[in-house]
């Protein structure tokens, strides 16, 4: 190969390794704006499947007790009073005054079947029989000038006793400690005490003593009295604890 072949050759050799830079340079510059334009957009994410807020565990639904009951309402008046009659033959009834010597008392006084019981001031009222205290009352509201007769009984205690028979006591001087509505008490328990309270003021302390069918205890022109307690006094004092009233329609 000559001079003048050696030197074209290399010429072709040099333009042709020029152009390959070029082109090389090019490819970069390309991949280099392509790359800055891909850096402009928010890379893709992929969405996944909505969070969810666990569910809370079940909880069983509360049962809210309802209230002590604190006063006794017809129907279950009705229900502590009720007994068979071989529960009433083995019923045993007391004199309402301890002791019975203390008591004394006479027929009349009344408008209405009741009879009113004389002992000194203080002296004990028991449960005539065995049954559930149907009410009390703790506070003297009567007043002369209204004179109502609900109120004229003062302090009372009100007996359903397990024969079906309410006794009533009132113008006590004090209801004893823990005797309230729906307590069961047996014969001779210690209800409260003789005195004036009610319309029995300016009068020797006694307490009225009447015999009723129960119904409500707000019913005071029942429970005052409609059955003569007379004979089933007379026969308590006596010591027969066998006697028990009688309700009108029995």
């Amino acid at each position: 190969m000559n001079v003048e072949t050696t030197a074209v050759l290399c010429d072709t050799v040099t333009m042709h390794a020029r152009r390959t830079r070029h082109f090389a340079s090019l490819l970069v510059a390309v991949a280099t704006v392509l790359g800055g334009c891909a850096s402009n957009e928010p890379p893709a994410t992929s969405a996944g499947p909505p969070s969810r807020t666990p569910a809370p565990p079940s909880v069983a639904p509360t049962t809210v007790a309802p209230a002590p009951v604190t006063s006794l309402p017809p129907t279950t008046a009705a229900t502590a009073a009720a007994t068979t009659s071989t529960e009433v033959a083995e019923l045993i009834h007391v004199f309402p005054i301890d002791p019975p010597t203390a008591g004394s008392y006479s027929s009349g006084g009344h408008a209405y079947p009741a009879t009113d019981i004389f002992a000194p001031l203080g002296t004990a009222y028991v449960a005539v029989t065995s049954g559930v205290i149907e009410g009390v009352f703790l506070v003297d509201l009567w007043n002369p000038e209204v004179d109502d007769g609900a109120t004229k009984g003062g302090l009372f205690v009100s007996l359903l006793g397990d024969d079906g028979v309410r006794y009533y006591g009132s113008h006590l001087s004090v209801v004893a400690d823990g005797i309230e509505a729906g307590l069961r008490v047996q014969a001779g328990d210690l209800l409260g005490n003789v005195g004036v309270s009610g319309n029995a003021s300016g009068t020797p302390p006694h307490v009225h003593f009447g015999i009723s069918h129960p119904t409500w205890l707000e019913d005071w022109e029942v429970r005052r009295g409609e059955v003569d307690p007379m004979p089933f006094l007379d026969a308590w004092r006596a010591g027969d604890t066998t006697a028990t009233p009688v309700l009108s329609g029995e």
